[in-house]
């Protein structure tokens, strides 16, 4: 391997690092949710919010990131970021009270936005026959993430029953959640000493006419003979944009007739990547894997099956997307998708919940559970009429904390077959839109505009993501997961329709080249 493809996969590595964090933040709260529901007594929509926080965070955050990556440099908002993150991790685990979880979970999502801007940095410093995998490094880097999130939650529930002295002189099994969120200290603050190694994009130091330094970061990834041109092809880039560089200038460049395909592409990616409901699945994976009656300790355990697989595929599309190509692993990537969600929905759609005396007998240590006798004998079709039933007998909180319990005892289904769809849907997304998603936006738009319209359309994700994450446990203890999974199913079919028609290849082309490309098939739609 050459110096500089060692350095390129070097930098890409590092700024990738911010995936890792990100993934960590995501899932170490899935764990998190029973432990703190209990100790601050929240109700549906207050869960929910947790989960929605670091969504609204980011909302705020990336037209702030656009500014500051155009600004100051991608370099610099990617330190800001990894400091927003050690602050967020250190004030989630001391939280004394639900408004200041929330308020640190919401700085939390503010620092979310280190996946655009380091999909943004990679592309811009990537050499093009390269670009591709590294770009997906980012992705990589979330779901190891989010897998040693799953590993290390479970590894702890495990720890908090156990009668070991240091679990008790730490406070493992009485700050169990705090614990959970407080590992997140740890790799952010190697992340951000790391940042300091990486140079600054080239691509926004030729934006701010400093060739010199542009030349003097590309010589570290590319042989000297090719610096003159990629310096050409930057400049002319930048030379045919507007002297106008206003956020709302920028974005009727976006719209225009010329960009209408880019802009047909990024918004449907932007939207379906998270209409999938990944978010919801990874967020709350526990207690997606309690509806399968598998009960708390086997619901997390089975939750580290989701990482795995989320690992293994995405190195799978980030071996083959540079050979592949981006447009059939998303097509066949979304199809599978598809098909996976639609297998959920069937799953849960064919379950019965029926409570046996046997299993009333097994949970006697539950409050006032002789009240559900009245329930055994009867067949419910969804676990949300069976919840509300025993809601209405032994109360909300009860029902609520003790949820896996009832639905461990009383569910009748294949869950085997519906962890293979999740499973499968895992992979499908993780092989396709998952990383592709961040690929494409790094390439399609020229220069000049990547600073603001990454971010713009990461936000449009970045709001389809918090919407679902908020309204998820609600839409589970309302709709059911069968409903859940089909909803979810048809906005990705209206997706993969329109990606069909629009998406072209972009392998081994140099940003410009696939500028051009795009331009000319907006052309031709007159």
């Amino acid at each position: 391997m050459s110096s500089f493809k060692k350095n390129a996969f070097l930098y890409a590595t590092i700024v990738a690092i911010g995936g890792f964090v990100f993934g960590l933040d995501a899932a170490l709260i899935s764990g998190a949710f029973k432990f703190i529901t209990a100790e601050f007594n929240l109700n549906e929509w207050q869960v929910g919010a947790l989960g929605f926080g670091p969504g609204v965070g980011v909302l705020v955050a990336l037209p702030l990131a656009a500014w500051s990556s155009n600004k100051y440099g991608r370099k610099s908002t990617l330190k800001i970021i990894a400091a927003m993150y050690l602050i967020s991790a250190i004030g989630s685990a001391l939280a004394p009270s639900f408004a200041v979880l929330f308020a640190f979970r919401f700085l939390g999502g503010l620092a979310f936005s280190s996946i655009t801007l380091a999909a943004m940095y990679i592309g811009e410093l990537a050499p093009a026959e390269y670009r591709g995998e590294l770009v997906s490094m980012t992705q990589i880097n979330i779901v190891i993430g989010l897998t040693a999130a799953y590993f290390i939650n479970y590894w702890i529930l495990q720890k908090t029953n156990s009668d070991a002295q240091w679990v008790v002189d730490l406070g493992l099994d009485r700050y169990t959640w705090r614990w959970m969120l407080g590992i997140e200290i740890v790799p952010a603050l190697i992340w951000f000493g790391l940042l300091f190694m990486v140079p600054r994009s080239p691509a926004w130091l030729v934006y701010k006419g400093k060739f010199d330094e542009a030349k003097v970061s590309l010589s570290k990834v590319i042989p000297e003979h090719e610096i003159a041109g990629h310096l050409t092809d930057m400049q002319h880039s930048v030379e045919d944009s507007s002297s106008d560089r206003s956020v709302i200038h920028q974005l009727k460049e976006v719209f225009s007739k010329k960009m209408r395909v880019v802009a047909i592409i990024a918004l449907t990616l932007s939207i379906v990547q998270q209409s999938t409901g990944i978010n919801a699945v990874l967020t709350y994976a526990p207690t997606v894997m309690e509806q399968l009656g598998l009960g708390e300790e086997a619901a997390f355990q089975q939750a580290i099956w989701i990482g795995l697989v989320s690992i293994v595929f995405t190195v799978l599309s980030l071996v083959l997307i540079d050979k592949l190509g981006r447009r059939p692993m998303m097509i066949s990537g979304l199809i599978w998708v598809v098909l996976s969600l639609g297998l959920c929905a069937y799953g849960f759609g064919t379950a019965k919940y029926q409570l046996t005396e046997k299993a009333i007998e097994e949970m006697h240590d539950i409050p006032n559970i002789d009240k559900l006798s009245v329930l055994v004998g009867k067949e419910y079709a969804t676990d949300i009429e069976f919840k509300e039933a025993v809601k209405d007998l032994i109360g909300e909180t009860s029902a609520r904390d003790n949820s896996s319990v009832f639905i461990q005892k009383s569910a009748v289904l294949n869950a085997t077959l519906i962890l293979i769809g999740i499973l499968s849907f895992i992979a499908a997304f993780h092989f396709s839109v998952g990383p592709i998603m961040w690929v494409l936006l790094s390439e399609i738009f020229p220069i000049h505009l990547r600073g603001m319209a990454i971010p713009f359309f990461a936000l449009l994700s970045s709001t389809v993501s918090a919407l679902t994450q908020l309204f998820f446990p609600w839409q589970l203890a309302n709709m059911g997961a069968s409903t859940i999974f089909m909803f979810y199913g048809g906005i990705v079919i209206i997706g993969l329709l329109i990606l069909a028609k629009f998406l072209p290849e972009t392998k081994n082309l140099t940003i410009e080249q696939i500028h051009e490309k795009l331009e000319k098939k907006s052309g031709l739609m007159g």
